[in-house]
């Protein structure tokens, strides 16, 4: 039995998901940035994920007899930068106010963000559950021949 491709698949859903988890609470941390060094308010970013085959001797059978890949990770490609516009309040009083009054908010729902992390971290916890799972199915198979 293969437990290394179980765990390959978990594993790079854990990683792909932790990074997801920093993107997040960046986004929150500059929900009120008016100044970035590229100039204007933070832009709220996104993380782009793909699925990715492993190549396991399992897999490579498995896909031929089904001629199609079934054991898929996953990979992060990109984080992207969200190019909705930025949230305008009129407060003539702050720094970065243009000449109307307005000033540039990043583009971040705090609404949105949770939403976001709470399905973060809800795909975080059961692929932990996935690896769980798997320690505990290697462990009754090395007590069989036992």
């Amino acid at each position: 039995m293969d437990f290394t491709g179980t765990l390959a698949i978990s594993g790079s859903a854990l990683s792909a998901e932790r990074l997801r988890l920093d993107v997040i609470a960046s986004n929150l941390a500059n929900a009120s940035t008016t100044r970035t060094p590229e100039g204007g308010p933070y832009r709220r970013r996104n993380v782009v994920f793909e699925a990715e085959p492993l190549e396991t001797e399992f897999g490579a059978t498995l896909a031929s007899a089904t001629e199609q890949a079934t054991r898929e990770g996953v990979a992060v490609t990109d984080v992207v930068e969200d190019h909705a516009p930025p949230r305008m309040v009129f407060d003539p009083s702050h720094p970065d106010a243009n000449a109307d009054g307005y000033v540039a908010y990043p583009n971040v729902d705090a609404m949105s963000e949770t939403i976001d992390l709470m399905a973060a971290t809800r795909a975080y916890e059961a692929n932990v559950q996935v690896v769980n799972a798997t320690r505990q199915m290697a462990q009754a198979a090395l007590g069989i021949g036992g």
